[in-house]
């Protein structure tokens, strides 16, 4: 079978483990903070946050920013729900706008339409490893004194005008097992703002400047030091992981035939989390299908939009983004991951040739 993901974890990453068990400091502590500031590093920025998972992650974000009851935020219909529902936890609602065909980012020419007196924030989101327009949201967020929280949960050191994902405003980034590093589980805030990382580490540890004194209410948001040893192990082998990914997503581009092959801005730089085909007429399951019996694994990164999701629609009534819904139904991701031989690639490649001729 040749599967959709695979993490690459090597001795480095068990060695690291059993250093930090060694130690007897398990819980948040020196291996987290080695972490966070090799990350901040990568990112290009002052500070970053380490956190349980991408969803708290961007959970932090909202809430560092000040967002809560009352506050709209503009965002994508086409993404992991996470990426909405942070929204709703911080009592915030999610306004979204229509996805771009071609990125399947938002479509920027939609933001300011949708702009009111209550709109506090642009959540964009960096699909499958592919940044968002940057540029026009930054441009928007300015001319209108928006925050911008960016979620970079798929885009690990992925580019924009040669700036990385998570360094627009306040990042949050995914280190779940299937992305392009991972910790087994974690997440990380990025951000350039004293004030905001200040706010995330003590909201992350229940409120707390001094320990045991709690200045307000706060969470078990940490990460441990465990989590962190193969964080830092792998963020050494990124750039590596990346350009591996990028190499088989050139050799798709190249053989691919009947399918529409990802679409890469001339500023940006794609790290491949996903390599996301479009599949016409109305041939996206049956190819999936035929993927499967060759044993070929294969996912569809989102069967539903958000705005379609039962407890959205029931707590927004019935909206409609006709892009959205339509890369609903024609999206496949099929895989990418560095741990594909040349042979897995061409046999990929033969079985989506042969169903599409």
């Amino acid at each position: 079978m040749i599967s959709i993901a695979k993490p690459v974890i090597g001795e480095e990453e068990k060695k690291a483990v059993l250093e930090v068990l060694d130690s007897g400091i398990l819980a948040q502590g020196p291996r987290v903070a080695a972490f966070e500031k090799a990350f901040a590093e990568a990112c290009g920025v002052k500070h970053a946050v380490a956190t349980t998972s991408g969803t708290t992650a961007l959970y932090l974000a909202l809430l560092a920013n000040g967002i809560g009851a009352g506050d709209e935020v503009i965002t994508s219909p086409f993404t992991f729900i996470a990426s909405a529902n942070s929204v709703l936890y911080v009592g915030a609602k999610p306004v979204f706008v229509d996805i771009d065909p071609r990125t399947f980012n938002m479509d920027v020419s939609q933001i300011e339409a949708v702009i009111t007196p209550k709109t506090k924030a642009i959540l964009p989101i960096d699909l499958y490893g592919l940044c968002a327009d940057m540029g026009a949201i930054m441009d928007i967020a300015k001319k209108h004194n928006l925050l911008v929280i960016e979620d970079a949960c798929q885009a690990h050191t992925a580019k924009f005008n040669g700036k990385c994902a998570g360094s627009f405003g306040t990042g949050a980034f995914s280190l779940y097992p299937t992305k392009n590093m991972t910790s087994a589980e974690g997440g990380m805030l990025t951000t350039d703002d004293d004030a905001v990382a200040e706010e995330a580490r003590v909201l992350r540890n229940h409120g707390m400047r001094r320990r045991y004194y709690h200045d307000e209410l706060g969470y078990n948001l940490r990460m441990t030091d465990v989590h962190a040893a193969i964080g830092l192990a792998q963020l050494g082998k990124l750039a590596g992981f990346n350009a591996k990914r990028r190499e088989n997503a050139a050799y798709y581009d190249a053989h691919l035939k009947g399918v529409t092959t990802p679409y890469v801005p001339k500023e940006c730089e794609h790290i491949y989390h996903q390599y996301t085909i479009r599949v016409p007429e109305g041939k996206r399951d049956a190819l999936r299908e035929y993927l499967k019996e060759n044993e070929i694994g294969s996912e569809i990164y989102y069967p539903l939009p958000i705005n379609q999701q039962g407890f959205y629609e029931e707590m927004f009534g019935k909206l409609s983004f006709p892009e959205a819904e339509k890369a609903a139904e024609e999206v496949l991701s099929i895989p990418v991951h560095p741990s594909l031989s040349q042979a897995d690639l061409d046999f990929v490649v033969a079985k989506i040739n042969e169903f599409m001729a």
